[in-house]
């Protein structure tokens, strides 16, 4: 006969002595967390997973006056090239950029610091951001991963 076992959530056709006993119950729940913890965390690195963030990213670089000019990694900045202002991270750095809405993602270089004004994690180049976003919006949501 089928009974419900409160403990697991779920029904079960016996119930075998020890199932019950205190030691079973703790010794279980304590799977059960190992288990639901292990399917929200994601199975990669530490350093991997400091390394992600998500937010607003804008674009600079055409009909501001930055084309041409020195970054401050102190190459020149190619509004039509791959690169990107980022605050933290240091010159150099390869980072996957991949908006939230649409999927679509692409390689950068951070060359500049920034942004300096409206909570934005990310400046892409021009160029960086029309490969994932219509430059017409201005912003776009993108979660960053570091290569």
């Amino acid at each position: 006969m089928d009974e419900p076992c409160y403990h697991c959530f779920y029904w079960q056709e016996t119930a075998s002595p020890y199932e019950h006993s205190s030691s079973f119950l703790m010794l279980h729940s304590f799977f059960r967390f190992c288990l639901a913890a292990s399917l929200f965390a994601p199975l990669c690195p530490q350093e991997a997973q400091a390394s992600v963030q998500c937010g607003a990213a804008s674009w600079y670089g055409v009909g501001d006056g930055f084309d041409g000019q020195r970054t401050a990694s102190g190459t020149r900045f190619d509004a039509y090239g791959l690169t990107a202002a980022h605050r933290s991270l240091p010159f150099g750095a390869r980072v996957r950029v991949t908006n939230q809405h649409n999927g679509k993602s692409v390689v950068i270089k951070i060359t500049d610091d920034g942004p300096h004004y409206g909570g934005r994690i990310l400046d892409l180049s021009y160029g960086a951001f029309s490969r994932i976003a219509a430059t017409s919006r201005g912003t776009a949501d993108v979660c960053i991963a570091r290569l």
